[in-house]
């Protein structure tokens, strides 16, 4: 039998799995590692962790493999999108990684937008953002002018990872079109948009396909791991576009919703000129000459993690998951917004932050975590409102990550999203869309598609409710109207605070 490993190298932790050529997954791995936080709105991460956790977890990984590891035919990537690696000369990091969810950088997206923020949009498609990676290096330059000089490439973080096991310096279009600086529809780097904020495009790594072979493990590293050093190892993609691998997102006969530190809902494109004008991101998908686009609730799960590491440290989220199935659809009159660290879509605002609205004296704990179930559910409806709106059918979503592991969250996704939602038998994410591309390019299938029927099985349905479907449409419109009606109370908190 054969076997290839995914490596997903999120933001808290990398995840490895061991996959065989039927799907199954043998064993998996996890190592985490800390953000640094220095200053409000800094969230960085130091790449030699990512490192040494991924080389650990992979190390333990084959140790659990009880057969020849000469079987392992081949590595690949799923990565945190946007963060920013900067190498000098010699290949070494100049300064700790700025991860995708770090705010410094609302100057410097006003500036790019008041610039060339139209022409930035024709190109790659999206609008210019504190998560992208312009606005970061951008930042470097105007902060940290040594550092940009000794500037010799950027990565992002994969890429960095795939760096350090082969040897290999370049990018892929999945994660390069996160950067603001592709040509989304060329598959290449734009010339235009980095003279006007003068960075060289020499910076820039070469462009290479999801499924490209980038080499074999490093001696050394094939040593320290445990793995042969005849081991392929292919470029990979960025977290959101594996994903969509890893569900079998390549077609537009379905949708992904993933509700993990965030939460995307993501649909398949194969037109290269489709344009949401930038209320949605678009970008190039792991499979050839296709595209996705999706919305983004930059606070899913997290919100549902601060509550329960504020108010509910000694029980399981499965307890208060449990707990929710006996409150009525909104909460006896209380809603929440999950905006606890901005909003993305469609609201593209940093300082915009969350709100429990219609808190009274009956209201108990399980009322608190339905809110935050149905707040979140309702700011990704928001995006699967835009697709409708734009002609797009949205029958059956596949759902992955938390929102995916309880059935009363699943049937509650069915409820709002008035569409059926699919639960996968062995989801494992982005890891696994990693996987997917190492066997593809392997040669195991003739396609990705091909290898997607071999992978991937739905395991249960989950149909929506006409009573509760009528229920929830009600609430969401209110939903919709907190954000007008807040958003000016916000930023005077906002001002209050910075003084």
């Amino acid at each position: 039998m054969k076997y290839v490993i995914g490596i997903d190298l999120g933001t808290s932790a990398v995840k490895t799995i061991l996959v065989n050529d039927t799907g199954e997954v043998i064993c998996e791995n996890s190592k985490s590692y800390p953000l640094i936080q220095e200053k409000s709105g800094y969230s960085e991460q130091d790449p030699e962790q990512w490192i040494a956790q991924t080389k650990n977890s992979i190390t333990e990984l084959v140790a659990h493999f009880k057969g020849n590891v000469r079987d392992i035919e081949g590595i690949s990537f799923s990565g945190q999108m946007h963060g920013l690696v900067l190498l000098d000369l010699n290949y070494k990091v100049l300064r700790n990684a700025i991860l995708w969810n770090d705010t410094r950088t609302s100057p410097q997206c006003k500036l790019i937008t008041e610039q060339f923020g139209e022409q930035i949009l024709k190109t790659t498609r999206n609008r210019v953002l504190e998560g992208f990676t312009l606005p970061k290096i951008v930042w470097v330059k105007e902060n940290e002018q040594e550092i940009f000089n000794q500037t010799s490439i950027f990565l992002l973080p994969k890429d960095y990872i795939r760096f350090r096991l082969t040897g290999d310096l370049s990018s892929e279009c999945s994660d390069a079109a996160g950067t603001l600086l592709l040509d989304i529809a060329k598959k290449e780097w734009n010339i235009e948009i980095c003279k006007a904020f003068e960075i060289p495009i020499e910076i820039c790594p070469p462009l290479v396909e999801s499924h490209s072979f980038s080499g074999t493990l490093l001696a050394d590293v094939a040593r320290e791991i445990g793995l042969s050093d005849e081991t392929k190892v292919f470029a990979g993609g960025a977290d959101n576009a594996c994903g969509a691998l890893g569900a079998g997102i390549l077609s537009s006969d379905f949708t992904l919703c993933s509700i993990g530190t965030s939460g995307v809902v993501l649909t398949y494109e194969d037109d290269k000129d489709r344009d949401y004008g930038g209320r949605l991101h678009f970008f190039n998908h792991v499979k050839d000459d296709s595209f996705y686009s999706m919305g983004v609730t930059l606070s899913a799960g997290q919100s549902l993690t601060w509550f329960k590491e504020n108010f509910a440290k000694n029980d399981s989220f499965q307890k208060l998951l449990e707990e929710i199935q006996h409150v009525p659809i909104g909460c006896d009159g209380l809603m929440f917004t999950p905006y606890l660290f901005g909003e993305r879509t469609p609201h593209a605002d940093a300082t915009i932050r969350g709100t429990f609205l219609g808190i009274d004296g009956n209201h108990r704990r399980e009322h608190f975590v339905r809110a935050i179930i149905e707040g979140i559910t309702f700011s990704l409806n928001e995006s699967i409102q835009i697709f409708r709106d734009e002609g797009k059918a949205i029958e059956n979503i596949i759902s992955i990550g938390g929102g995916a592991k309880s059935d009363i969250w699943l049937q509650i996704q069915a409820d709002i999203f008035n569409a059926k939602v699919l639960k996968i038998k062995s989801e494992q994410g982005p890891g696994l869309g990693a996987a997917m591309l190492a066997a593809y390019g392997c040669g195991w299938f003739k396609s990705l598609d091909e290898c997607a029927k071999r992978f991937i099985n739905i395991s249960s349905e989950f149909h929506p409710n006409p009573d509760n479907v009528k229920k929830y449409s009600i609430l969401f419109n209110i939903y919709r109207e907190i954000y007008s009606n807040t958003k000016e109370l916000n930023q005077k908190l906002v001002d209050f605070r910075m003084k």
